[in-house]
């Protein structure tokens, strides 16, 4: 969670409080005498850490992986050492994505998606497909990535990506679509016949391929028995927004059905993560994309090595990369063959879980407050089908937040409704408290006493118009996690001024960033989001003494909101013009409009308000005998 984001939902969470017991019934007092990127791996549960046998976490120095890589890889010599051979790039195109390989490694050296632009796309030639598409592959430093990493019996470090492939296929430009499929493969042939070969299997209509790892004659080479399959650079960076995009990116691990997330921290705390055991998978994201690596049979003999690094790159903004290997149990035979499934492509929710591995699990919907077991399946189950039904129908992603908000709104009504229903029999009963107050100024235990009755009488609920509010919370902070990680939305354009509904709708920038909230930019729709919580706040406080309130929360709020999405300020916006209408409507009908005696309410039982100040009386009552015991 970034600066801005946890700010936020801290002046929420304590506005949030300071409103709802302003507009809860002022209690009496009882009787005085009467609480690159630095990660850390967390486990969901305790059960993670049964499914791994050990776990170590060891800060390094940024990069020191790397650095212990190419020192080795100098003084490699024989039939394993580097060579500068000119490189082969064969190009492979499917419905999906454009993949360029290399010879030089037998790496994957770029991969674009064909259904997903850079956010300087518009300002680019068109007809130019590598300056407007996403590409994935953070190649600038190492030339690709997907490499075999193993350890000679003379101790030497072996990366596969310093070696010479030989491409089987004589065509450089390949290409597929629908249910087609074909084989690439590069092989390596050592000067004694030792052989190192990687077959891609690659589909006209999937991100994801297989990879078959063959090594014949190695018995002999590989020592501790043991190799590495790793995506050694992370993940191209390539939002606009780089802080948010850090904020989002991440590691994980997924094991025995648990989430291990690796996060990182600062520049000052790169986090080394060593696992033992059986891996599903392990995946390297940032905001919208990723990559997952997936041992096609996994055994309890894997285990895997996760890395990254924090850098605040000159004129580029915060970075996060990450590093992820598999580590494979080599078996000293003359032939073996490991099959892995590696994904290249987008956090589209669907997609993912289309391929039964439990990839959408890599989908962060939020777990605000400690809410995950809540906010999950809310967005999971409710939130993201609605949205992609309404979608199938409306094609514009404005208008479908639109209708979407309408139907949360209607879904959330009879809850709001009673909210507002308890908050006007409260307003309306204030004047009788404030009598009994004056009556009883010398006896606060009677004032309690005698405000519950009145509550009785009435058939009032004083928790009436916090909990209904306290009940939707779930719902809004879902759909909050839910705008800020959906890229159904990213560079999705509403109407006028609004171009990209995943990120802020700037209409003005100012000379000077605003103490606390670090913001320099004006959104549109977060003023407008203030104006509407205005007059909402207007509304529902008519106490004097809650003036300043009306004033303040829209203002703080504004403030908030105005390095958020232009989609979720959208549909809060939305949310709170909806509710001036349903209060309005409230407010103008009969219903409850006067207090009127509930029959037989001395023969009810008590509520849970009731029962406490019950307990309250009690307690101070036996203080009082306490005290004259003593006496």
């Amino acid at each position: 969670m970034d600066k801005n984001t946890t700010i936020a939902f801290v002046l929420i969470g304590v506005i949030l409080v300071v409103w709802l017991y302003i507009n809860s019934p002022e209690q009496p007092p009882v009787d005085k005498t009467h609480q690159n990127d630095t990660t850390l791996v967390t486990p969901d549960s305790t059960s993670a850490k049964k499914a791994v046998a050990k776990k170590t976490v060891k800060k390094v120095q940024p990069e020191e992986s790397v650095k212990n890589t190419e020192e080795k890889s100098k003084i490699i010599e024989g039939e394993f050492a580097p060579t500068n051979s000119k490189e082969r790039i064969i190009t492979f195109e499917n419905d999906l994505a454009l993949i360029e390989f290399t010879t030089k490694g037998a790496r994957i050296k770029k991969y674009f998606l064909k259904k997903y632009n850079t956010w300087y796309y518009k300002e680019k030639d068109p007809n130019n497909f590598y300056d407007t598409h996403v590409q994935l592959v953070n190649y600038t430093k190492e030339g690709g990535d997907f490499n075999l990493i193993f350890v000679t019996k003379e101790g030497q470090l072996v990366n596969t990506k310093d070696l010479d492939f030989k491409s089987i296929s004589p065509i450089s430009n390949l290409s597929l679509t629908g249910k087609d499929s074909l084989n690439l493969v590069f092989e390596f042939k050592s000067e004694n016949g030792r052989i190192i070969r990687k077959n891609f299997r690659l589909y006209g209509d999937n991100y994801q391929m297989k990879v078959d790892v063959e090594l014949e004659k190695m018995s002999e080479v590989i020592s501790s028995y043991r190799y590495d399959v790793s995506w050694g650079n992370g993940i191209n960076f390539v939002e606009k927004n780089s802080v948010d995009e850090a904020t989002y990116s991440n590691a994980i691990v997924y094991s025995g059905e648990e989430v291990m997330s690796v996060e990182v921290k600062s520049a000052d705390e790169p986090v080394k993560k060593d696992l033992n055991g059986k891996i599903d998978w392990i995946s390297i994201k940032n905001k919208y994309f990723a990559v997952i690596l997936s041992p096609q049979n996994p055994s309890p003999d894997d285990g895997a090595l996760v890395e990254g690094v924090f850098k605040d790159v000159p004129g580029l903004g915060q970075r996060k990369y990450f590093s992820g290997s598999l580590k494979i149990p080599f078996k000293g035979s003359d032939y073996q063959k490991d099959t892995y499934l590696l994904y290249i492509g987008p956090l589209e929710y669907s997609t993912l879980k289309s391929y039964g591995l439990a990839y959408e699990n890599v989908i962060d919907f939020g777990s605000f407050f400690g809410l995950k077991f809540i906010i999950r399946p809310i967005s999971e189950y409710i939130l993201l089908p609605l949205f992609s039904f309404l979608h199938r129908f409306i094609p514009n992603y404005g208008f479908v937040i639109i209708v979407f908000s309408i139907i949360i709104k209607l879904a959330l009504h009879p809850l709001t409704k009673q909210s507002y229903k308890s908050m006007k029999k409260m307003q309306l009963l204030q004047p009788k408290i404030s009598e009994l107050k004056e009556k009883f100024k010398d006896d606060q235990q009677k004032v309690q006493k005698e405000t519950m009755k009145l509550y009785k009488t009435y058939g009032v609920n004083p928790a009436g118009g916090c909990l209904p509010m306290m009940l939707q919370m779930p719902i809004l902070f879902a759909l909050f996690g839910f705008f800020k990680v959906a890229i159904e939305i990213r560079q999705q354009p509403f109407i006028l001024w609004i171009d990209n509904l995943s990120s802020p709708d700037i209409i003005a920038t100012l000379p000077f960033k605003l103490p606390l909230f670090g913001i320099d930019q004006i959104s549109g729709l977060a003023v407008l989001l203030g104006v509407t919580m205005f007059f909402q706040q207007k509304m529902s406080m008519k106490d004097p003494s809650q003036k300043a309130m009306v004033y303040a929360m829209p203002v703080v709020f504004t403030l908030m909101f105005m390095s958020f999405p232009s989609g979720l300020n959208l549909y809060y916006f939305l949310f709170n013009l909806f509710s001036i209408i349903q209060q309005h409507l409230v407010n103008r009908s009969k219903d409850d409009a006067e207090l009127v005696p509930v029959k037989n309410a001395d023969k009810k039982k008590g509520g849970f308000m009731s029962r406490m100040m019950e307990a309250a009386e009690k307690q101070s009552q036996s203080q009082k005998q306490g005290k004259k015991k003593r006496k």
